[in-house]
């Protein structure tokens, strides 16, 4: 069987010594998609639009740090705790979105004690643009030929060749589908049902639906945590299961209080 051979080099454009890769492309266009997701939000809700570029700055800083942290010490504590130096050498790669979602809760805590504004109202839209950033991240993984899959012989399977010569999963496609799937339900919930007035409940159901798969889709990752468990959960799902249950948690605390203030 032939499968789908994949090596795009990872830098886009090399220019005067200059080079801009794809990962750092698709961030960026993440970045700003989430952004334009927000200004339509605030715009329907007559919120304030000058507090845009504040919460961009508060965000971007707390999925960076939070990612790169996440990663140091989910991932491969023994190597970053010996090497302090390395935890910050974010351009040899090494990012973990579980680190990353929590230093958005932080960042987005501290944003709203400065300006006020609702907590959970902030981190339900939020999760509208959170759901579109991810699928431009795993693309990203995708063009750098990282985080793949197991190998496999399914008709689908990709072969990496800056990584090996075997049919693999594209987890990373499986992942950025399944994270836009996620977006297109939050959005067609926000529009065209009263989920906003669940304070939570749009919050709860991205963690849900978002930790259920990302739960599912390590199934067929390779292992990407540096040291072995004796479980057979991964690291990766044994850090969604807290998520999820925060999210369930989130869903129906939100239909209570809903019920029981009308």
């Amino acid at each position: 069987m032939e499968y789908f051979t994949w090596n795009v080099d990872p830098v886009l454009i090399s220019l005067l010594g200059l080079k801009i890769h794809w990962y750092g492309a698709l961030f960026a266009t993440a970045i700003l998609s989430g952004l334009q997701v927000m200004k339509w939000i605030f715009k329907q809700e007559k919120a304030n639009l000058e507090l845009l570029d504040s919460l961009l700055v508060y965000c971007v800083i707390g999925i960076i740090l939070g990612a790169r942290l996440g990663h140091c010490i989910f991932y491969d504590p023994a190597y970053y705790f010996s090497n302090p130096l390395k935890i910050i050498a974010i351009w040899e790669g090494g990012l973990a979105s579980h680190g990353g979602g929590l230093g958005v809760i932080l960042a987005v805590y501290l944003f709203q004690r400065k300006y006020k504004i609702s907590y959970l109202w902030l981190l339900d839209r939020l999760a509208i643009a959170t759901a579109l950033f991810g699928f431009f991240v795993r693309s990203a993984n995708f063009m750098n030929s990282e985080i793949i899959g197991i190998q496999t012989n399914v008709k689908w399977a990709v072969i990496f060749e800056r990584i090996d010569s075997l049919p693999r999963h594209p987890a990373q496609l499986y992942e950025a589908l399944s994270y836009l799937t996620i977006f297109a339900v939050l959005i067609g919930l926000y529009r065209l049902t009263n989920i906003k007035q669940y304070s939570g409940a749009l919050l709860g159901s991205f963690l849900s639906l978002v930790f259920t798969a990302r739960f599912l889709i390590e199934f067929v990752k390779v292992k990407q945590a540096a040291y072995n468990s004796d479980v057979w959960l991964n690291t990766g799902q044994a850090l969604s299961i807290p998520f999820f249950l925060m999210g369930l948690y989130l869903i129906f605390a939100s239909l209570y209080k809903k019920k029981h203030s009308a």
